[in-house]
């Protein structure tokens, strides 16, 4: 599969300059990796991978002697198999005032993490990557930061093709996963068989301790079917035949392998009767999709759970936004006790932007009178709108729009 350029580079190079170890974590197969070998081989960086066993074994008996054989500046990828690394690093590091010496990348693992923070204090920069985003795959690179005010997403429609729902839908359903873009759909459910029988469920066992593998492959089902809904541990327990502290633990789990997300309620000192329970998505789609049997496109565009769906992706792409972007943003939902709700309240610079999300290519204009409710926050009301499949922006009020889903 020819090579598709990613968001995070110019972040992982600008931060390059900064710090001197840079680490890239992040699920299973989400192309990692390739991405850093890419950019290491522009610059004649030499790499080594941790998934070698001789090059493994000398990293686990003798790190000084690793470095001197390899001398930075080096990428090591698989990093978390070679932890023993990581104390050798601190103190080359410490010696040196050079930048971007380490480049590391690892599956996101609470293991890792623990490491890397323990040894690398200071010293390293750890970066997440998602699987592909839509503007990734369609190969667009906005220069302006994303503006949710007319005129700027009139501006930004220019560079994108137009809204389509069914291409949305294939998106979707297929996910971001690189290897998975090319994949017939036999071919795509053997895929996705493959990566939760040797990824998850080895990851799961190996790195989290779970012996109950069988309730583990039903909770991952069970998280599947609730995505895009609050989350409750006690009907995702039941689904698995697990107890509610056990799924507890293995939401935790989900989160920490870059499987799930959960978006947190929006809090205020000024807003008393807000819910506190988080929702859940998938990082991404296709994944989830096949854990819930949807067998293609057209179904689950078609289907009951379509708008759960959609929503997850929208979220997602927004995630995706704001990790890799300069500019940095809070990304709740909106919920109080009188079921007042919107899908996504977005911070930046001390001011929200209040969003929904509809399937639909235009949706009811009164669905933005209950942004209302954040004037009692305190806080400056922005810009925001109905994120949708109208193929335009097109205006609602002064402040808001229909905003194409394929613009974010």
């Amino acid at each position: 599969m020819e090579y598709i350029e990613r968001e995070l580079e110019r972040k992982f190079l600008s931060m390059n300059g900064v710090f001197k170890a840079v680490m890239v974590v992040g699920a299973r197969q989400v192309g990692k990796s390739t991405m850093l070998r890419r950019l290491a081989e522009r610059q004649g960086r030499r790499c080594v991978t941790m998934d070698d066993q001789p090059t493994r074994e000398l990293a686990k008996s003798d790190p000084r002697l690793f470095f001197q054989t390899f001398k930075p500046p080096i990428l090591i990828d698989e990093a978390q198999k070679a932890p023993e690394l990581f104390e050798t690093i601190k103190i080359l590091c410490d010696n040196t005032d050079e930048r971007g010496l380490f480049w590391l990348t690892g599956s996101q693992s609470k293991k890792l993490m623990r490491q890397a923070g323990d040894s690398l204090a200071g010293r390293i920069c750890v970066l997440k990557m998602y699987s592909l985003s839509w503007r990734e795959l369609l190969g667009v690179r906005p220069e302006k930061e994303l503006d949710f005010s007319f005129d700027a997403l009139c501006g930004r429609a220019l560079l994108f093709p137009k809204n389509n729902i069914v291409d949305t839908f294939e998106h979707i359903w297929r996910g971001g996963l690189p290897e998975v873009q090319r994949l017939d759909e036999e071919q795509l459910r053997e895929y996705f068989n493959s990566y939760i029988e040797t990824y998850l469920m080895r990851d799961a066992v190996d790195d989290n301790g779970i012996a109950d593998t069988e309730g583990f492959r039903k909770f991952l089902r069970a998280c599947a079917a609730f995505n895009g809904q609050l989350l409750n541990y006690n009907d995702l327990a039941a689904s698995a035949g697990i107890s509610g502290v056990t799924a507890k633990d293995w939401v935790k789990v989900l989160q920490t392998m870059g499987i799930i997300q959960l978006l947190e309620p929006y809090a205020s000192n000024e807003l008393k009767r807000l819910i506190k329970t988080p929702k859940l998505y998938f990082c991404d789609t296709g994944l989830c999709a096949y854990l819930s049997s949807w067998t293609g496109r057209d179904v689950l565009m078609n289907g009951a759970a379509s708008g759960h769906y959609y929503e997850n992706f929208v979220v997602g792409e927004l995630l995706r936004h704001y990790a890799y972007a300069k500019d940095n943003a809070n990304l709740n939902f909106y919920r109080d006790k009188s079921q007042k709700e919107i899908d996504l309240v977005i911070e930046k610079d001390n001011i929200l932007h209040p969003l929904e999300i509809k399937k639909g290519t235009e949706p009811d204009k009164r669905t933005v009178r209950v942004f209302g409710v954040l004037n009692n926050t305190g806080k400056q009301v922005g810009s925001g709108g109905v994120i949708c499949m109208a193929e335009a922006p097109f205006p609602i009020d002064e402040n808001n729009c229909y905003i194409p889903s394929n613009l974010i």
